[in-house]
């Protein structure tokens, strides 16, 4: 499975919720995969938003080191 970016993965946990807010009754295993989505791009989107805050730390340090 490719990765999201991080706009399509919050687009597609968004979808995911307004799937389960709308079912009436639920069919169990179309709903564990759904949530087995969700924690992949859960998942995905923790490492990305790690990847993010690393390179905010590598931008402010390269700007402490230019003063």
């Amino acid at each position: 499975m490719a990765k999201n970016n991080l706009k399509d993965s919050i687009k597609r946990l968004k979808e995911i919720v307004e799937w389960f807010e709308k079912q009436k009754e639920i069919d169990i295993e179309l709903g564990l995969e759904k949530v087995k989505e969700g924690a992949n791009l859960i998942k995905e989107s923790k490492e990305q938003l790690k990847d993010i805050e690393n390179e905010f730390e590598k931008v402010k340090k390269s700007l402490v080191d230019e003063e």
